[in-house]
């Protein structure tokens, strides 16, 4: 048995690799499952109520959640077994979105999380005249609970249907509102997603019966792709939030993974607590950590060492290392980061440590997946965002840029290209040529890897170049990364525009910054501040301190010999508030929206070239 279409995983998984504890989540503090028998038979019972509520092929449901939950995937399931498409939407943005995506989709149920989504929905349904009724997850009053659509009876229409649905009918459709403009509908079809699936299953370093940790949003294709490639291997899913994983109490101590994925931010934030931890250390056992921590600069993939460096690994890793990965379950066998570049720093110090942090690329529009590094350290090059999947050919355009030699931008050809945009035919054409090659938007070059195969390394996104007023074209987004490996560093916009030299907004990590005042006689004013928030706001008085201007302006100093005279940062300003979903300054899937930023702080921005 195979599957070729998404509702058929996990009948796969049930008649390959069976599972009690197929998908879960945290209930009370317990870990609470559904076998495979009982999400195709919950699956089946959500079909039949679908269509008794009246629901027919192409007809459009959305799913929206804060945390991930086994729920989405039954619903799911039981939706595109009968023709009807799923809309995953996030949960953080603006009503006016949700009123834009439910509209332009036609949705005509949505089933919601706990917490506020069911009152946004209710506020958005009557603006949107094809909308009917809310589910909600857990039960609220006033709302109807998800199981209340279930139905029992004859499957033979269900199986009628589902017969019927093809691999190349339209299965999920993703709204993404890129860095400008409307959100706009991503067409993926069960033939988009499923080739994405099957590419990504021997890249998996998991064999059937391990755990895997899905805290990434489900709304997200990443983590709708790899939760689905999960359960075609017969690994058992954990659905948590991000909010619920860390501490000893946490959901990966709790659920002692062997995979998961996730974004370079939330990584950076693991090795900041690790990196304090250190700090707060004192005599021989502050010089053993820094001692061990110095042991990964020198990282490569496939590297070996002997006689000594290989001793002093061994005793690095019983007396530091193995600490690291207790504290994340005791188990991981890889994490597969995405959505943004990962510091190369970052992949060096968690692999090196045992714990194998791999970097894949992909968008939405390619139902995500392009290129992967692979677990095997001869198929994995650091710097790049590894070699392409199976079934996808990649190509160099140079042909409409000023670029530097070897770069130009990425097209992709593949099963996994998106069928386009919703009720955007013009959209489609900028993006999908005549010969069929999606223009992915990012930069990039081809090289040649230690295994002699190419390998893709991403080096800006084309349509955020810079130009200078002397015609250098500057590409932001590596400096910003560069910078951002300072902990002090939350968030970084490069700005120069049309400007005679380039500078930066920057935005301070709070926890970092009151830390760092504390130990240096510096009174630290952020409120609210909270450890697991990330809205904050620090006063100004704090962030105009000399002392504070100064140590910003080392690690400026710092960072900028690694770049060319024209790429270095001459001004920066500090910015007293972190910008968020909410407030308009990032996408869902928290990439600058650089225009918006741009607009915002442009009196900030002039008044570093008054001078």
């Amino acid at each position: 048995m195979s599957f070729t279409r998404l509702f058929e995983v996990m009948p796969y998984q049930n008649k390959t690799s069976p599972l009690k504890n197929s998908i879960g989540h945290r209930v009370n503090g317990k870990w609470v499952y559904y076998s495979s028998q009982e999400v195709i038979d919950l699956a089946n019972n959500v079909s039949l109520g679908l269509l008794k509520l009246g629901l027919k092929r192409g007809d459009k449901i959305s799913l929206i959640s804060y945390n991930n939950r086994p729920e989405w995937k039954i619903v799911e399931m039981g939706a595109h077994q009968i023709g009807v498409v799923t809309v995953p939407v996030y949960p953080t943005i603006a009503p006016s979105d949700y009123e834009y995506i439910f509209n332009d989709a036609g949705v005509q149920y949505a089933f919601v999380g706990p917490g506020d989504l069911a009152d946004k929905v209710k506020v958005t349904a009557p603006k949107v005249p094809t909308f009917k009724d809310i589910f909600t997850f857990e039960k609220q009053d006033g709302y109807k609970y998800w199981e209340d659509v279930f139905e029992g009876g004859n499957l033979d229409e269900v199986e009628k249907i589902s017969d019927s649905v093809q691999e190349d009918d339209l299965a999920i459709l993703i709204y993404t509102s890129g860095t400008t403009g409307l959100p706009k509908g991503v067409m993926l079809s069960h033939r988009n997603i499923v080739s994405n699936i099957k590419a990504a299953l021997p890249l998996l370093p998991t064999k059937a019966g391990d755990r895997a940790l899905s805290f990434l949003p489900l709304c997200h294709i990443f983590e709708c792709m790899v939760s689905s490639a999960y359960v075609a291997s017969g690994v058992s899913i954990g659905f948590t939030g991000v909010k619920n994983l860390g501490g000893d109490e946490g959901d990966i101590k709790s659920f002692k993974p062997h995979f998961f994925t996730t974004v370079p931010r939330l990584l950076e934030k693991v090795y900041e607590k690790i990196y304090n931890k250190g700090l707060d250390l004192e005599g021989f056992k502050r010089k053993l950590f820094f001692w061990a921590l110095s042991l990964t600069d020198d990282y490569e993939f496939g590297k070996k060492y002997s006689g000594l460096p290989k001793l002093k690994r061994i005793i690095a890793d019983k007396l530091i290392f193995s600490k690291w990965r207790e504290a994340l379950g005791g188990n991981i066998k890889g994490i597969l980061t995405g959505a943004a570049a990962c510091p190369v720093k970052m992949i060096k110090v968690f692999s090196s440590a045992g714990i194998p942090v791999r970097e894949a690329y992909g968008l939405t529009e390619t139902s995500p997946a392009l290129t992967g590094n692979r677990y095997n350290e001869t198929e994995a090059m650091l710097g790049t965002v590894g070699m392409a999947i199976e079934g996808v050919t990649l190509k160099i355009d140079a042909s409409d840029g000023d670029y530097k030699e070897g770069e130009g931008e990425i097209l992709a050809k593949g099963p996994n290209i998106m069928q386009g945009y919703y009720n955007k035919p013009d959209k489609t054409a900028e993006v999908i040529d005549t010969e069929g090659w999606f223009h992915t938007g990012d930069v990039g070059k081809l090289i040649k890897g230690p295994n002699g195969k190419e390998f893709l390394k991403i080096t800006d996104r084309k349509k955020e170049l810079l130009k200078t007023s002397g015609g250098k074209y500057v590409a932001p987004a590596p400096i910003e990364g560069k910078f951002k490996e300072d902990f002090l560093i939350e968030q970084m916009m490069v700005v120069g525009e049309k400007k005679k030299f380039v500078s930066a907004l920057i935005v301070p990590a709070a926890e970092a910054l009151l830390d760092w005042c504390e130990n240096n006689g510096v009174e630290c004013n952020i409120t609210p501040y909270e450890l697991n928030d990330t809205l904050f706001s620090i006063s100004k008085s704090t962030l105009e301190n000399p002392k504070v201007k100064d140590k910003f302006q080392e690690i400026i100093n710092h960072f900028n010999p690694n770049f060319s005279h024209i790429e270095q940062i001459k001004k920066f300003t500090l910015l007293s508030e972190p910008w968020d979903v909410s407030s308009g300054e990032l996408t869902p899937t928290m990439k600058l929206k650089r225009r918006v930023i741009n607009d915002k702080y442009k009196a900030d921005i002039n008044a570093m070239y008054e001078d």
